[in-house]
């Protein structure tokens, strides 16, 4: 089923369209949140794209009680539909939208006001690059603030190191810190990057990989939305089996893009594989495997050090 609420009025002509992408999959509680925050961002010339990706609670409920109520104010295109998974979601999003601009938001999470303006003015001052991500504020499942920065206090990042190509290079590989809604890519970037790469769970980072590797990521210091933990986040789940399936996933997305780089990062990149597949041992309790992918691991992130600029002289740029 597909539903669209229509434009009532015409986009300040001089603003690129952004498209606010939100995949939702059982976010009954939270999904009318995230769609309240693109109405509260100012910027003016906006539309919604959303697919309820097979939800079995009241999530697809949810969408078309606020599509009712609220869709008058902007574009709202809206799916529904059976589940395909995140990637998918994703891809089905980008097909589906008419900005310039693509603006990725979970329905679990939300935008900040200001973020918009910030994300699109930043592309369009910095040509070369085809995304630009943003810090977040971390709350809780009742939207009570946990942590002022995710990037720092939840992912404990270093965010001088994105200030430039070669520290965002690092950081993606070694650092990931990217998490919630704060990235906004330029649609046309999907055609040269690639798109995401569908069965994945573990999506954002293979993505980023692509655009990292391609010089092609920007970064502002500008809180631009907000990334809810409630206990059933893929990424923070503490069940053993699938912390394992998700860290091979990992290890193998790192495999598969290595060779995106040049050298060093191509061996950091490996390194990292083998530190991913320490900790899946270390879940599985195989101590002799442990120690063989700690010293794999070891042994390349010194070679590729060997190589790299030292960390002091990235920071320095700030």
């Amino acid at each position: 089923m597909t539903t669209a609420a229509k434009v009532m009025t015409t986009p300040a002509a001089a603003k690129p369209l952004v498209s606010v992408l939100i995949p939702a999959y059982n976010h009954e509680r939270f999904v009318q949140r995230c769609l309240d925050s693109v109405l509260e961002d100012p910027y003016p010339a906006k539309e919604i794209v959303v697919i309820d990706d097979g939800s079995t609670d009241r999530t697809g409920e949810k969408i078309a009680e606020w599509i009712k109520a609220q869709g008058h104010l902007l574009r709202v295109e809206y799916v529904q539909r059976e589940n395909r998974g995140i990637s998918a979601a994703w891809n089905e999003l980008a097909a589906r939208a008419r900005g310039e601009f693509l603006r990725l938001c979970a329905s679990d999470d939300y935008l900040l006001p200001g973020g918009l303006e910030a994300q699109v003015r930043y592309l369009q001052m910095h040509p070369t690059k085809r995304a630009v991500v943003g810090d977040s504020i971390v709350v809780d499942q009742y939207g009570n603030k946990l942590h002022d920065s995710g990037m720092r206090d939840l992912h404990h990042a270093d965010k001088r190191l994105y200030s430039s190509d070669e520290g965002i290079r690092r950081a993606v590989i070694s650092q990931w810190a990217i998490g919630g809604p704060v990235a906004l890519l330029h649609k046309s970037a999907l055609e040269t990057i690639g798109r995401w790469t569908e069965g994945l769970r573990i999506d954002d980072w293979d993505f980023f990989l692509r655009v990292a590797a391609c010089d092609a990521l920007g970064f502002i210091d500008v809180h631009v939305g907000a990334y809810r933990l409630h206990g059933n986040n893929v990424s923070k789940t503490r069940h053993t089996a699938t912390r394992i399936v998700n860290l091979t996933e990992s290890c193998e997305v790192a495999r598969r893009r290595a060779d995106l780089f040049d050298e060093p990062h191509r061996t950091l990149l490996k390194a990292q594989a083998h530190y991913i597949c320490a900790k899946i041992a270390f879940l599985q309790k195989r101590m002799f495997v442990l120690a063989f992918h700690m010293l794999v691991y070891l042994a390349l992130l010194a070679v590729s050090k060997l190589r790299l600029p030292p960390i002091g002289t990235l920071l320095e740029k700030t």
